[in-house]
Formats: C-alpha cells, sequence, structure tokens
C-alpha cells in the first residue's frame, strides 16, 4: 500500500534515509571520485588522454568484443533455456550445473585453462601451430573468454521465468495452427523479452569489464589486444592517474549508456 510523505512513520524514512545514503555512498561517490580525477587537469587534458591512440584502440576493441559476444550469448541463452524447460532427456541436470559452470569459477582459472588449451605449450597448441592457426593473444582469445565467462547470464534470467510460465500458452497456439517458429515469435518471445534484456544488460557490463580472464589470455599487448580495463590498468602502473582516470570514465560512461538504454526501451513500451 503506497503511503504519503506526511503519513510515513519514523521507521520508513529512516529506512528511506539509509537506502539513499548507501546508494550515494556505493554508486554516486565513486562515479564523481572518477571524474573528479579525470579532470582535474582541465577539460583539455581529459580529452587529449581520451584521444590517445592506444586508449581509442582499447575503447573500439571493448565495443568490438562486446558486440560480438552479447548476441551469441543472447541467441545459446535462449536455446538453452528453451530446451531445459521444454523438455526432459537424460543428463538434463547435468547441462544446466554446466550452464552454472562459467559463475562459478574465477575469471583467471578460466583463462588460465584457455590458456593450457590452446597456448603454444598447451593441450593443442601444437596441433593449432602446425595448422597455422594461433589463438593465445589475439583478440580471437579475448572474445573467447569473454563468451565463457558471459554464457551463464541469460539463460539464468530465462530459465526460472519459462519454468514459471509452463507450456499452457504453446501448446494452446499449437493446437489452433501456428508452426514452430510462429508459436515462438508470437507467443514465448514477448512473456520472455525482459528476461532477455536484462540478462543482455548484465552480458554487455560483465563484458565490459572483464579483467581477469582477458588479462590471461591477450598478453595485454598496448594498442592491439588491451581493452578498456587493461588499458586502465596499464596507464595507472605507469603513474598516468589522470588518463587511467579518463579511461575508466570512458568505461562508466558506456556502464551509464546502457542503462539509458534500457530506460528507453521501458518508457517506450516496446518491451512490454
Amino acid at each position: 500500500m503506497t503511503t504519503t510523505t506526511a503519513t510515513r512513520s519514523p521507521a520508513e524514512i529512516t529506512l528511506i534515509t539509509l537506502a539513499f545514503v548507501f546508494a550515494a555512498a556505493l554508486l554516486v561517490v565513486p562515479l564523481a571520485v572518477i571524474f573528479a580525477f579525470a579532470l582535474r587537469e582541465g577539460l583539455g587534458v581529459y580529452l587529449a588522454n581520451i584521444a590517445e591512440p592506444s586508449t581509442v584502440h582499447a575503447i573500439g576493441l571493448t565495443i568490438l568484443t562486446a558486440l560480438i559476444v552479447v548476441p551469441i550469448n543472447i541467441v545459446v541463452g535462449i536455446c538453452v533455456a528453451w530446451l531445459v524447460t521444454r523438455f526432459r532427456f537424460p543428463g538434463r541436470q547435468v547441462l544446466i550445473t554446466f550452464i552454472e559452470l562459467p559463475a562459478a569459477v574465477s575469471p583467471i582459472v578460466a583463462g588460465t585453462v584457455y590458456l593450457f588449451l590452446y597456448g603454444g605449450q598447451g593441450l593443442l597448441g601444437p596441433v593449432l601451430q602446425g595448422a597455422g592457426i594461433q589463438l593465445m593473444f589475439t583478440v580471437t582469445a579475448i572474445i573467447l573468454v569473454s563468451l565463457f565467462v558471459t554464457a551463464p547470464f541469460v539463460a539464468r534470467e530465462l530459465i526460472p521465468l519459462m519454468q514459471q510460465q509452463g507450456t499452457e500458452d504453446e501448446e494452446a497456439a499449437l493446437s489452433l495452427g501456428a508452426n514452430g517458429w510462429q508459436m515462438f515469435w508470437f507467443v514465448t518471445l514477448p512473456n520472455i523479452r525482459w528476461a532477455i534484456l536484462y540478462g543482455a544488460i548484465l552480458t554487455n557490463a560483465r563484458v565490459m569489464g572483464e579483467f581477469g580472464a582477458v588479462s590471461v589470455v591477450s598478453g595485454s599487448i598496448r594498442g592491439q589486444t588491451n581493452t578498456l580495463p587493461l588499458q586502465i590498468s596499464q596507464l595507472f602502473n605507469d603513474f598516468n592517474v589522470t588518463g587511467s582516470f579518463a579511461a575508466a570514465s570512458t568505461l562508466a560512461l558506456m556502464a551509464v549508456l546502457t542503462l539509458i538504454l534500457k530506460s528507453s526501451l521501458e518508457a517506450k513500451g516496446g518491451w512490454r
């Protein structure tokens, strides 16, 4: 039940105040500090740091990785969620457990596993090198580990929702003559759109901010395989504090733009 400000109890006012204080301390203050340090030497220096070639490359590589990884994991997440919620088969519970595996494994461990598998001295490395294929310390390696660490997000949003919804609407569509694609597009998809959107936002945030796994397999080659989080770390280690905070502010702006896009979709009602 909604209450007006005049009728709120002291306990409600205290809880609301604490919520705003914690939100400010955990979200607003860190963002303010990032932009304060980034702009402390003036707007001209800030823009010069953003326009530095290795930082521009890192921004572009981060966006490219997200543009590749997010759609792939959306499609895979929908397929996996459909499989485990609409069919019963041997090994179903094992598959559900495997879906959660990337979330349980440390990103650095995941990157190390990829290195031991596909690196020059790894299990499959000599075979790949014999075929003239190099995966590690390339953009391909960044995309592979990003796919792994973000694999669960869409499926984890969809599976509980689709289990709760059941199959009655889909069975009704089939009984009325709809084919499989029509059933999915006009019945299933409208009911899971929000879950897909939230899963995509989580995936995008993790891709853009991933550090551990990417740092292992990328080689951190400036201007070639540095994503934005790696570039921030390198700039800070080079004692270029203003440059590192300028790059960090760019990463923060990407996150804000993602939230603005989500809010825009909500306001337009296109996903309702």
